[in-house]
């Protein structure tokens, strides 16, 4: 009971109204299983965290309102039917990191969060936010993984050399202080236009990997994952969707929409692959705008993406 205790420190239980259910026995929503009782803790086997700020995202002078995102996305998760492929999860929605003064703060506690999620046993979905918390996320992966695998899906880089932190900056921390391997770190959906050709080298010219849209499309998005991740020997796996990644005519909702991304089909199939790997630890939903998105398409396929990534038989999707 005491590590319980500790892990629900600084945490705001999520408001009621996002917990939907038809009353229908016939009918059983994600919002009719989901725990949400402390003394439920140690059954849980998945873990839901937010982290509702968008300090990070103003200071790389994007357009604010991620912090409304972990409710929006909720909205839609809980409205999903429980499936077949479900029929084994355990879910628990532990509420929302409580915001500190500053990014620099928030990050500590998030850190140590999600670092006694991991140790006891849960995977983590941690819903931003801003892409700023693949920092502290993956600083908390790795005090409890040996290797971990780092996946950012993305069409930004996200290694700017800005100062202070921002949105921008997260995967450049990492890997400047070591936290994460080059070889182990895929930037998955990349833009080459979208991106200073100054990162691109950067990125390059430390060994870590780039995998342009164009590429992975050409080649099978799922499959080119699934080859990564089959042919690592990694212990732990992290998986960070910005949702800035998919195309804006399918996800207007985010922090900086652009034409170009990946299909709503295709981030569903990595989605998949996470589900399919027991070393997946994070899968962390980032840059959701609900003030810009349209009939909540782009919360909704936040939580399309949850729900595949839970799924024990991806082969059925």
């Amino acid at each position: 009971m005491m590590k319980t205790a500790k892990v629900m420190d600084h945490v705001i239980p999520a408001e009621d109204g996002v917990f939907y259910t038809r009353n229908d026995p016939n009918d059983i929503r994600f919002g009719d299983i989901v725990l949400r009782d402390i003394e439920h803790y140690s059954t849980a086997q998945v873990v839901i965290l937010g982290c509702p700020q968008d300090e990070g995202i103003t200071r790389n002078r994007g357009r604010p309102g991620a912090r409304y995102a972990p409710t929006e996305i909720r909205r839609d998760l809980y409205r999903y039917p429980v499936t077949q492929s479900h029929k084994h999860l355990n879910l628990m929605d532990l509420g929302d990191l409580e915001i500190r003064d500053t990014l620099e703060n928030t990050h500590e506690l998030l850190t140590s969060t999600v670092r006694k999620l991991i140790a006891n046993g849960k995977k983590v979905i941690v819903l931003g936010g801003g892409n700023d918390i693949s920092y502290p996320d993956c600083l908390a992966l790795t005090a409890q993984t040996r290797k971990p695998l780092v996946f950012n899906i993305d069409r930004h880089l996200d290694v700017r050399a800005d100062k202070p932190r921002n949105s921008g900056t997260s995967y450049r921390q990492l890997l400047e202080e070591g936290i994460i391997e080059p070889c182990m770190f895929h930037e998955f959906g990349i833009n080459s236009f979208a991106n200073s050709p100054k990162y691109l080298e950067y990125v390059l010219n430390i060994g870590a990997n780039i995998h342009y849209l164009g590429d992975l499309r050409a080649a099978g998005v799922g499959k080119s994952l699934r080859t990564i991740v089959n042919g690592s020997d990694s212990d732990g796996i992290f998986f960070g969707f910005d949702l800035d990644a998919v195309r804006s005519i399918e996800a207007p909702g985010v922090s900086d929409p652009g034409p170009m991304g990946f299909s709503a089909r295709e981030v569903c199939e990595i989605a998949d692959v996470a589900a399919s790997d027991p070393r997946t630890r994070i899968i962390e939903i980032t840059e959701v705008c609900p003030e810009f998105d349209r009939d909540r398409l782009t919360s909704k396929l936040a939580a399309n993406i949850i729900v595949r990534a839970l799924a024990e038989d991806t082969e059925q999707k």
